[in-house]
């Protein structure tokens, strides 16, 4: 990130008097601060010193001091957007993820809020972090730590939701967990009994969701799994799944869709 912003240098900074000075960063809007940790990181590759009462997961105030920095001009002045970004990016994630899991408790739901990889290019690791800030889970990180079985994969396999799951159980790397995506009942209830792990009703009715966790549960295979809503999730359908007895329920938008939260620098 730094490379980005910086190139061969900081032309408009190499011409002004490098001075010691003192700077605090200030939260232009209220929200769930996070990448406090990660800032402290940047600042220290130049030996910037860094004070902060927030620690990531507090709740700030627009006005509100966020951090105090002290160095030479030169060296935080070409650091100032690549922060700001940073902060205000992750802020961003928790905040959104802070309204989904407080509206989910508000609704009596046992689910969590989930995100998925609908993230930014190369900034996943950070988004990811901001989720659990916010009191949502991450999900997969990547392709490579637990087996998502779509209807894209399925497809490959002719639609048989019990092939692709035993297929997927003879390859997998020990202890590695298989979701399969499942369009209806059916589908939920032939990935259970090839030895999902965790389901994904994707897309589906809130009744069809019922009705699928009501045979899982007649065929005594509810307790086993993981089960996890996804497509058509935001934050005014919450009520829609919140009476589900479902573990996850996950979205995009909290990683596609967060509003930043504007954070400024100021040299004093």
């Amino acid at each position: 990130m730094l490379r980005e912003d910086m190139g061969s240098g900081d032309v408009t900074t190499a011409f002004t008097p490098n001075r010691r000075v003192k700077a605090r960063i200030i939260a232009d809007a209220g929200g769930i601060v996070c990448g406090l940790e990660e800032l402290k990181a940047v600042f220290a590759r130049r030996r910037i010193r860094v004070k902060s009462s927030f620690r990531d997961g507090d709740r700030v105030r627009k006005g509100q001091d966020v951090m105090s920095l002290s160095g030479m001009s030169r060296d935080i002045l070409p650091l100032e957007r690549t922060a700001l970004n940073l902060l205000s990016r992750m802020s961003a994630v928790a905040t959104l993820t802070n309204q989904y899991a407080t509206r989910l408790r508000a609704l009596n739901s046992k689910a969590k809020i989930v995100a998925t990889r609908k993230t930014t290019p190369l900034l996943r690791t950070f988004e990811k972090k901001a989720v659990v800030v916010g009191g949502g889970l991450p999900h997969r990180m990547g392709l490579y730590d637990m087996i998502l079985i779509k209807d894209n994969h399925l497809m490959l396999f002719e639609n048989d939701v019990k092939a692709a799951v035993e297929a997927a159980k003879r390859k997998r790397p020990r202890g590695m967990k298989i979701e399969v995506e499942a369009a209806s009942a059916a589908d939920a209830l032939a990935a259970a009994e090839a030895g999902a792990d965790l389901v994904m009703f994707d897309n589906m009715k809130p009744s069809e969701i019922a009705f699928a966790i009501a045979l899982l549960k007649r065929r005594r295979l509810r307790k086993r799994l993981i089960l996890e809503i996804s497509g058509g999730v935001s934050y005014e359908t919450l009520p829609k799944y919140a009476g589900l007895d479902v573990d996850w329920i996950s979205t995009g938008k909290l990683t596609h869709s967060a509003p930043n939260v504007d954070f400024s620098m100021e040299i004093l």
